[in-house]
């Protein structure tokens, strides 16, 4: 007789909520239905087609020539333990600066891959200080220097990426960047800067599910991992491996299996990224910047102060810094009735922010007049009459 089954899973139905935390955010309805497109097989002619375009796009939008472009099936943190077991031998030196939960989080990796870690370390809300990481890389010398262009966890833009990346090519190191959050939202200038090795995610300000993280490495990059002395820790995530599934700009070579795409999400970024050059990464950023100013004006009617400096601060992504009287369970509070009464989901804070601040997150087609006024009313609503 055929088995029953005893456990039984209700039908999905998840209903819509307006994602402004920092990320991810609201997904634009062309890219849900290139996602529901009819599945093609990660070797098929066909399929290579749509890489070989992401891989195009990302070059555009990444401001590079770099053949080795592509988006790493996993999130970002894929993307950044990809570019740091990549770079890193056991004994190598990396600086890493720190002014927030991610570039923690790379030394975290840095340290797994056996590597030497010098951290410059800023408080957080503030940009790392170019003079005095320049100054670091000169004392160091290391093998790699790294930063977060923009920092998810405080809302900062990392000024000085180029005056960084050629101190750090005069000791003969690489730079790898950190840009999920700035990807698409924020101009990047790969080439022009020098960066040797970046990595993003498709959930910011591309307005792309989860699950991949689009990355570059230069040919100075490739040269260091051609010269290994060890086999990269990660097989998985091994350059040299996924050189021969992506296209590297070598047409003479056939495609090796690797592993097996994701080629749903694959579709996703597809479109996602069409629908930034058909926008014009310029009126896209210039969107963000205008939305961010109309959040800003809104917030300071509300006596809400932003933890950064308005010179450093993240246009898709505000910060603030809530008053003592709201520290800890009544933010938390508060945002979980946002979410419950109004389907608006804000971020809390992460690492030594927790409980302090909240991140307000207007990326991709959520960076509109009409999202900032509904962050602005639900706020209203909730907000204890001290505070607002």
């Amino acid at each position: 007789s055929n088995q029953v089954m005893a456990v039984k899973l209700p039908a999905l139905n998840t209903g819509h909520k307006l994602l402004c935390g920092p990320g991810p955010c609201n997904v634009h309805p062309s890219v849900l239905n290139a996602m529901a497109q009819p599945l093609l097989g990660h070797m098929d002619p066909a399929f290579l087609v749509v890489m070989d375009g992401v891989q195009v796009g990302l070059r555009e939008l990444l401001g590079t020539t770099n053949p080795f472009t592509l988006p790493i099936s996993a999130t970002g943190s894929a993307g950044m333990e990809f570019c740091i077991v990549n770079l890193l031998e056991p004994g190598d030196k990396i600086l890493v600066a720190v002014n927030g939960v991610f570039g923690g989080r790379m030394c975290e990796v840095a340290s797994r891959a056996r590597a030497e870690v010098v951290r410059i370390d800023t408080p957080y809300g503030q940009a790392t200080d170019v003079a005095r990481f320049v100054a670091a890389i000169n004392e160091h010398k290391p093998n790699v220097v790294a930063f977060v262009h923009a920092e998810t966890s405080t809302g900062v833009l990392q000024p000085g990426v180029q005056e960084i990346c050629t101190a750090a090519h005069a000791v003969g190191a690489l730079v790898v960047m950190d840009c999920v959050t700035s990807l698409s939202g924020c101009k990047i200038e790969m080439d022009a800067w020098g960066v040797d090795a970046l990595y993003s995610g498709t959930q910011k300000c591309l307005a792309v599910p989860p699950g991949l993280s689009p990355i570059s490495l230069n040919e100075r990059a490739l040269a260091r991992v051609r010269a290994r002395k060890s086999p990269v820790q990660s097989w998985y995530l091994d350059a040299t491996l996924l050189a021969k599934y992506y296209s590297d700009g070598n047409k003479d070579r056939a495609r090796a299996y690797h592993h097996t795409a994701p080629i749903s999400l694959i579709f996703g970024l597809y479109e996602g990224i069409r629908l930034a050059l058909e926008e014009g990464l310029d009126a896209r950023i210039a969107r963000h910047q205008a939305a961010s100013k109309e959040l800003q004006a809104g917030l300071k009617e509300l006596g809400l102060t932003p933890l950064v400096e308005e010179a450093v601060r993240l246009p898709q992504l505000t910060t603030i810094a809530l008053p003592a009287a709201l520290h800890g369970a009544p933010e938390a509070k508060i945002r979980s009735q946002l979410l419950t009464e109004h389907n608006l989901e804000i971020g809390g804070g992460l690492g030594e922010l927790a409980g302090k601040v909240w991140r307000i997150g207007l990326m991709g087609c959520n960076a509109t007049s009409e999202t900032v006024q509904t962050v602005l009313s639900s706020l209203r609503k909730v907000l204890p009459p001290q505070s607002a």
